[in-house]
């Protein structure tokens, strides 16, 4: 069954090394966002209330730390794979200011034909 595998990162500076493990542990495919946690965005406000808009927040403090959020759906093996080639870049997930990893249960998959074999027959069909 296919999970959906999502990683805050908390250092960006392991970025390029975290998507890298990744790719090499099997993961065919993958999205990253730019994010912010609610410290973050606390910390960027001097403690204030929140702005509406975080984005235009972030355009004033470009300095300022992100995180980094990754997401691919894969098979149990492939993610058995990238926990601990992902703890080689960043250290102990358990560790403090590494980041979080987890997954979910994936019940249906449309456009990715590996995890939805009817979307092959069907693709077979025309």
């Amino acid at each position: 069954m296919a999970q959906l595998l999502v990683m805050v990162l908390d250092d960006p500076a392991f970025l390029d090394g975290v998507l890298e493990a990744w790719l090499n542990a099997g993961v065919s495919g993958l999205t990253v966002l730019d994010s912010n946690g609610v410290e973050g965005a606390r910390g960027r406000t001097g403690g204030k209330d929140l702005p509406i808009f975080l984005g235009y927040c972030r355009l004033l403090h470009a300095d300022q730390h992100s995180h980094y959020t990754l997401f691919t759906v894969a098979d149990a093996e492939t993610i058995q794979r990238v926990v601990p080639a992902t703890e080689a870049i960043v250290g102990d997930l358990n560790a403090p200011r590494t980041g979080i990893m987890f997954t979910l249960p994936v019940n249906q998959v449309w456009g990715l034909v590996e995890y939805c074999p009817q979307a092959l027959e069907a693709q077979e069909a025309r």
